[in-house]
């Protein structure tokens, strides 16, 4: 009975992790955020990603925060997508889950896999302003 109880336990969370990742991902505001000279984000996940729902849930936190200490966040786009769509993934050449990218001046200035650390998100963000 503990077992089925903890499998249970365990898809309640996958399917929460899942609930929260949307394809907010647009060509045209992408192209737009870019031409007003934003720094634009875009993570990848996948449907029951923990890692993804980690690095997404610290954009959401920088999004929402605006401002801290030195670091003005006003000025960006946050987009996500399913690295499934190939279309997206082909476009930014992103062939894993959890991949963060930074552009800024129409040019992709940082790249990582995996990283879910949060001052190291942000330090990235702050870098590329």
């Amino acid at each position: 009975m503990k077992k089925i109880f903890i499998f249970f336990l365990f898809l309640i969370t996958l399917n929460a992790n899942a609930i929260e990742k949307e394809t907010t991902f647009n060509q045209k505001l992408f192209n737009k955020a870019q031409s007003e000279g934003k720094i634009v984000i875009i993570s990848s996940w996948i449907k029951y990603c923990s890692s993804c729902a980690g690095q997404m849930k610290i954009l959401k936190k920088a999004k929402n925060d605006g401002k801290l200490k030195d670091i003005n966040f006003d000025n960006i786009e946050y987009f996500s997508f399913d690295v499934t769509n190939k279309n997206i993934a082909d476009l930014f050449n992103v062939q894993y889950q959890t991949t963060l990218l930074i552009f800024k001046n129409n040019e992709e200035v940082y790249r990582s896999l995996g990283e879910t650390n949060k001052n190291l998100i942000y330090e990235a963000i702050k870098s590329s302003i």
